[in-house]
């Protein structure tokens, strides 16, 4: 069966994957503060493991994906693998570069805020393409099937457990702003999913 991929949202897939890894390397990495789900198990692997996110975040979307290929459709794939890739080259090319904004380090508000709408944005808009940039969304549609669990409690869970395992490298009143980050970008990524397309003109 052919699969309905579009040029139009292919290239925005890329154009989010690219904006996501450019907050989560600018901003996330350096400031202290973290993301839950897959983003925020990448930085736990890059500080305990020296694990690169543009190696670490392949291979666990890869494997997210591969637990719920059978919920998901074709198409939704083909955008996610893309965005996948394009995240992990864009990550990359980042970290051949210094950090812009090393002084976030000491603003955790301002990076908790800043880094949500980089997450929110850029995953939104690759959701909105018609994939996504992480596993999250395969592992929780997956969890949901097996448990029989709201899909948004398995999203919160994912997120709390990576944030509980960060406390093991980030301070706890840090923490405190991951949360923050972590509502603020899922409430971001919601309203991009809520925004009404523009309607198309119809020749008369």
């Amino acid at each position: 069966m052919k699969l309905n991929v579009t040029w139009g949202a292919s290239l925005t897939a890329l154009l989010g994957s690219a904006f996501l890894a450019f907050g989560l390397y600018h901003v996330h990495s350096f400031s202290g503060v973290t993301e839950g789900g897959v983003l925020g198990m990448t930085l736990l692997l890059e500080h305990w493991l020296h694990i690169s996110p543009a190696l670490s975040g392949f291979v666990l979307n890869a494997a997210c994906y591969a637990l719920g290929w059978k919920l998901l459709g074709r198409e939704f794939l083909a955008y996610s693998a893309l965005s996948s890739a394009a995240f992990s080259l864009s990550y990359k090319v980042y970290e051949q570069f210094d950090p812009l904004w090393p002084q976030l380090a000491q603003m955790p508000l301002a990076a908790a805020v800043l880094g949500a709408v980089f997450v929110g944005v850029g995953a939104g808009v690759c959701v909105r393409a018609g994939g996504a940039t992480g596993g999250d969304d395969a592992l929780a549609m997956s969890a949901a099937r097996l448990t029989g669990w709201k899909i948004e409690w398995i999203y919160l869970l994912s997120d709390f457990l990576v944030l509980a395992l960060s406390i093991s490298y980030i301070p706890l009143k840090r923490i405190g702003y991951s949360v923050l980050t972590v509502i603020l970008s899922g409430q971001i990524i919601g309203l991009i999913q809520r925004l009404p397309l523009p309607s198309r003109r119809t020749s008369s």
